[in-house]
């Protein structure tokens, strides 16, 4: 289960890494040195904004106390995967447009960190997802992360592909779920359930329940619908016909797959460790950001 726990310091050493290196964004920077120069803590930036989609900063061999996320949530998403193997927080601050996974908003920045720095924040833990491709011709390939999720799909032009689902019963044994047409299927964390996987009609799960949800995208069929399983299953998705498709992780990596390859997910062991400030919460976030349940005042 998992449990928050308080955000203590001592605070020596923080990472950066931002979206680009637009003069909004360098201003901001700018704010951050003269608020770390204040409390004595040591900055680290990230260079050339993680350009070309390389990582910048070594938080693998590089210990830093927080990783400090400035953008949306595509920034935050890159940043969680700087840090896969390591139990290095992330605190996001949001420039974006919505920031559901960002923390500190850019008009309270001194004031939120203040608030880290004070122990008011938390440690709100957020498991990932790890992919395998099994190639049908070359085994095993890298594996992949996904703090929201990992999706596979079609791409070019707009047609349903066949796929097979299977899923681990609690021997380890895979079962056949079934085989089904689709524009591809979502394959989600309770983080990533308000992202893509929401808009194609997957349920919104709460970031503390253990579980994953598989919503297929544009199905051939009135019969298939979302399902949401425990999140000790590996899940195995296979390519049932040939045509152009691909595996993306969290909107941002992406692999091309060949017909009978077979995409395997599971939960990953460590999770990130996402900051919280305590005035935040699950659904105050969906009703502000996502206008869910929100109902307008009724009228006189």
């Amino acid at each position: 289960m998992n449990i928050r726990q308080s955000f203590q310091g001592p605070f020596r050493r923080f990472g950066v890494v931002y979206r680009d290196e637009s003069p909004e964004v360098l201003a901001i920077i700018e704010r951050l040195r003269v608020w770390s120069d204040s409390e004595g803590i040591e900055l680290v930036l990230e260079g050339d904004a993680g350009a070309d989609g390389q990582q910048q900063l070594d938080v693998t061999t590089d210990a830093f106390d927080l990783l400090v996320a400035l953008g949306g949530d595509g920034t935050f998403l890159r940043a969680s995967r700087m840090v896969v193997g390591t139990k290095t927080p992330v605190l996001g601050i949001n420039l974006g447009r919505l920031g559901f996974l960002t923390a500190v908003p850019l008009e309270s920045l001194e004031e939120g960190l203040a608030e880290v720095l004070a122990g008011k924040a938390v440690i709100e833990p957020r498991f990932r997802l790890r992919a395998v491709i099994q190639a049908r011709d070359e085994g095993r390939s890298d594996d992949f992360f996904a703090l929201n999720d990992i999706v596979v799909h079609t791409t070019g032009a707009a047609r349903v592909t066949p796929l097979s689902l299977d899923v681990s019963d609690r021997d380890g044994k895979m079962q056949e779920v079934g085989s089904f047409a689709a524009d591809g299927l979502i394959i989600s964390t309770p983080t990533g359930s308000t992202a893509y996987s929401m808009s194609a009609g997957g349920p919104i799960i709460g970031p503390e329940v253990e579980a994953i949800a598989v919503t297929p995208i544009c199905p051939h069929s009135l019969s298939v619908r979302p399902l949401v399983l425990p999140s000790t299953v590996t899940i195995s998705v296979r390519l049932d016909s040939g045509g152009d498709h691909q595996v993306t992780v969290d909107g941002q990596v992406v692999r091309r797959l060949a017909p009978g390859d077979r995409v395997v997910v599971q939960r990953e062991e460590v999770p990130l460790s996402l900051i919280r400030l305590p005035e935040q919460s699950f659904f105050d976030t969906l009703r502000r950001k996502l206008n869910w349940a929100n109902r307008s005042p009724d009228r006189a």
